[in-house]
């Protein structure tokens, strides 16, 4: 009883040292943000990363634009979602306990790297008129929210590991962590999918090459968890249903955590060659060891040491060995067409698309290791690879959900896509038919493919909405889009992912659009005419501008469509004194139907004349829509059900019912 009692008030204890932490961290954030409000010039950090004339905004954003703010952000988040999990500790005491701890030696690490390798309060001998201010590839408003949500997205996934990792040293029996980290993970894989496409979203209006995914490698880096917790979310099924797949689920969620780890890597170390990455420095070899395999600034000791990445893979890998027998499945597949099949055939192709990515990321490096130079692979290779595979999942995307668990009869599989696959054929004889595919070649070919399935998927998903509304609508008495909506209230699980499904959809039919861009450059004096697609670009006059953040050139341009005026564009270059680096802000004309984007790319010096280069890129709005689509879904999917609507059965009809049965019913008097 002694000994159950000490062990209550550590508990407690330790639960107590983490809110704790989370306060203190949180002051620290606090006391660097208000040194770059207040312009304190004594702190290093603020030096380098902002100056007077910086925005407001930018100077709150400040905390994550630079290496070392950053690292104390990621301990600020880390130990937020610690704080959350510690007041909900009476889910489950002893397992809360144990992934606690999980989080507490995670967090040690960081706090060692704060205060040991990357300290933000490094305080200047001499101090400054004014900073160097931020970089002018991060003064656009959504970076001010693009860091945070995919921050979020990365640290979140340790709160599923620390779990996962918990249940596997305590042998806990039963789903239970499953059940309690399905929304963690569900909430991690949001930010994550908000993160990377506002990444997406910025590299389209900032960087000025017209393009929004360039497969760079910390582009990769943030997509590589992103695929593995989306294999997780839907293996996690097969424990929960059929009691499959424990050992996948497992190693899934280590790998997402340890893919998270890599991203925050390669951002920080300077392994690889990113816009998106910090400068390089030493503190790579903390995350990945130091083996001296590297050369400078990686190998800094005269001895090899492990990383972070290794320690956490040998204590992974430590309890599974040990622990393995506790994860033994409790069923067997029974057959290829059923559910569990689609969804083991989801989880093979999210791992392939996986390991293709990491492999074509980190060829640079392992390249550079063996043969001693590195040789870089770009987007041809990822698009090769991975487009194919994207397409089957997209096929699955729709098929998956409709098959019967064990086994789907013919008559199910005839019943549930006949009319979807009629409508996907009309659809792709359709799009032959309008001429639109002329010319064809294998990147409109793979174009007409997703139109195809995407239509199958959309289908398929409107017909299950229908069907289950059709049952409810006979039962309730009422109109078919009330019998949905309540459908859909007592299922939100299951229905909200079918709306993230449709939004991928969606997201595919915009990158389809990708095989159809085109794109015209050209020196534009006054009345110059640049014709491209359907628009004609006027020049009208070459303008400059200067203010306290930067001077700015620009090029004013008409734009007409067949003939008719739609409006003037501003493209521009900007010049900022602080730190002499240049930013392109292109302009751009959007609609439903594609983007008319336009590129601001110099002047010549000869004539004076500004150089415009124009891109007409079809269907990229269709992108923006599909990921809020994605978010609407997920967020159907994280709320609680809605108890299930009693019918109401007519008076007469119930008293004959229960007389029947020789019963009185409570409240009917004879």
């Amino acid at each position: 009883m002694r000994k159950d009692l000490v062990g209550t008030r550590l508990a407690e204890t330790a639960r107590r040292a983490g809110i704790a932490c989370f306060a203190a961290v949180f002051l620290a954030a606090c006391a660097l943000v208000y040194a770059a409000l207040t312009d304190d010039f004594s702190v290093a950090y603020v030096v380098n990363h902002s100056n007077r004339a910086l925005p407001g905004p930018y100077k709150f954003a400040a905390l994550w634009s630079g290496q070392e703010g950053s690292i104390l952000f990621w301990c600020l988040l880390l130990s937020a979602y610690g704080f959350v999990l510690r007041l909900r500790h009476k889910v489950d005491q002893r397992l809360v306990a144990a992934a606690s701890m999980v989080l507490a030696g995670i967090q040690i690490f960081f706090l060692v790297l704060v205060n040991f390798v990357a300290n933000p309060f490094g305080m200047m001998r001499t101090i400054p008129p004014d900073g160097n201010g931020l970089n002018p590839l991060l003064q656009y408003p959504e970076m001010v929210i693009h860091p945070p949500m995919l921050y979020l997205g990365y640290v979140g996934v340790a709160v599923p590991f620390a779990f996962g990792l918990a249940a596997l040293i305590m042998r806990y029996p039963g789903e239970k962590w499953i059940h309690i980290t399905r929304r963690w993970t569900m909430v991690a894989w949001l930010f994550l999918t908000f993160g990377i496409s506002l990444g997406g979203h910025w590299a389209y209006n900032v960087l000025g090459w017209g393009g929004y995914w360039g497969w760079d490698p910390v582009e990769n880096a943030s997509f590589l968890p992103w695929l593995s917790a989306t294999a997780f979310l839907h293996s996690v099924m097969m424990q929960e249903k059929r009691g499959m797949m424990k050992v996948w689920n497992v190693w899934l969620i280590f790998t997402t955590f340890m893919l998270s780890i890599l991203g925050t890597l390669l951002t920080r170390s300077g392994m690889v060659s990113s816009v998106h990455a910090f400068a390089q420095s030493s503190i790579g070899a903390w995350f990945a060891g130091d083996y001296g395999w590297f050369g400078e600034p990686w190998h800094s000791m005269p001895w090899a040491y492990p990383g972070f990445l290794e320690i956490i893979f040998a204590v992974c890998l430590w309890f599974y060995i040990k622990n393995r027998d506790h994860l033994r499945s409790e069923n067997k597949l029974e057959s290829l067409v059923s559910r569990e099949s689609s969804f083991m055939f989801n989880n093979l192709l999210l791992l392939g698309v996986t390991f293709a990515i990491l492999c074509g990321t980190l060829f640079p490096i392992l390249s550079e290791a063996i043969r001693g130079y590195k040789i870089t692979v770009g987007a041809p290779f990822f698009n090769k690879v991975t487009i194919p595979m994207g397409l089957f999942l997209l096929f699955l995307t729709g098929v998956g959900p409709l098959l019967a668990w064990r086994s789907t009869s013919v008559g199910s599989i005839r019943r549930n896509f006949t009319v979807p696959a009629i409508l996907a054929a009309i659809v792709g004889i359709g799009l032959i038919a309008s001429g639109w595919f002329s010319g064809w070649d294998l990147a409109k070919f793979y174009s007409w493919l997703a139109f195809v399935i995407g239509t199958l998927v959309a289908a398929t998903i409107a017909s299950e909405f229908f069907r289950g509304g059709r049952v409810l609508q006979s039962k309730l008495n009422t109109n078919i889009v009330f019998a949905m909506y309540h459908l859909m209230r007592r299922n939100m699980r299951r229905y909200g992912g079918y709306v993230v499904h449709l939004g991928i959809v969606v997201l595919f039919i915009g990158v389809a659009g990708l095989a159809f861009n085109k794109e015209q450059e050209q020196e534009m004096a006054p009345g110059t005419q640049l014709k491209i697609g359907h628009y004609t670009l006027v020049g009208q006059e070459y303008t400059q501008d200067d203010n306290a953040n930067y001077t700015s050139e620009a090029a004013l341009l008409d734009v007409y469509k067949d003939g008719k005026f739609l409006t003037r564009l501003n493209p521009e270059r900007r010049l900022f004194h602080a730190s002499g680096q240049p930013s392109t802000i292109p302009a751009k004309y959007s609609t439903l139907g594609e983007d008319l984007y336009v590129i601001y790319a110099g002047l010549n010096q000869d004539t004076g004349h500004p150089i415009v280069k124009a891109l007409v890129n079809p269907l990229v709005s269709w992108v923006w829509i599909g990921v809020l689509i994605v978010t609407f879904g997920t967020g159907l999917a994280l709320v609680p059900n809605a108890a299930p609507i009693a019918a109401q059965v007519p008076k007469a009809v119930a008293v004959a019912a229960l007389e029947k049965q020789d019963m009185q019913p409570a409240g009917v008097s004879k």
